[in-house]
């Protein structure tokens, strides 16, 4: 088992910045495939971000890239997303999953959600426009 606890989410105006955490337990993190997702009210879930375990390779969905970092700390558990020149349509909920297994093998499999096994609570940002 893997506990993930997201955190540094609130509000910030369209064009800020603001970096959201993920520290997990529970399992060896190093060997842990991390993602981030996102769920803003009356939508689906999305994906957002990725990284493998090692931190050598990461995914973005079109709407972040460029805009959007992920990043890891394997000696502290944590992964980190940083986000700048955020926009009123960044506004969501954000959720840091984890998947014992690396998605990154073969197609795009970091974009589905039902392959991860773990999940946070999920952190609240908000862009004010």
């Amino acid at each position: 088992q893997a506990q993930l606890v997201e955190s540094g989410g609130g509000l910030v105006q369209a064009g800020g910045s603001l970096r959201v955490s993920c520290a997990a337990s529970g399992r060896t993190f190093s060997s842990l495939f991390m993602g981030w997702f996102r769920q803003a009210p009356g939508k689906e879930r999305e994906f957002v971000s990725a990284i493998n375990s090692r931190g050598g390779s990461t995914y973005y969905a079109d709407s972040v890239k460029g805009r959007f970092t992920i990043s890891r700390d394997n000696a502290k558990n944590t992964v980190y997303l940083q986000m700048k020149s955020l926009k009123a349509e960044d506004t969501a909920v954000y959720y840091c999953a984890a998947s014992a297994r690396e998605l990154d093998y073969s197609g795009r499999l970091y974009y589905r959600g039902t392959l991860y096994a773990y999940w946070g609570q999920g952190v609240q940002v908000t862009v004010s426009s």
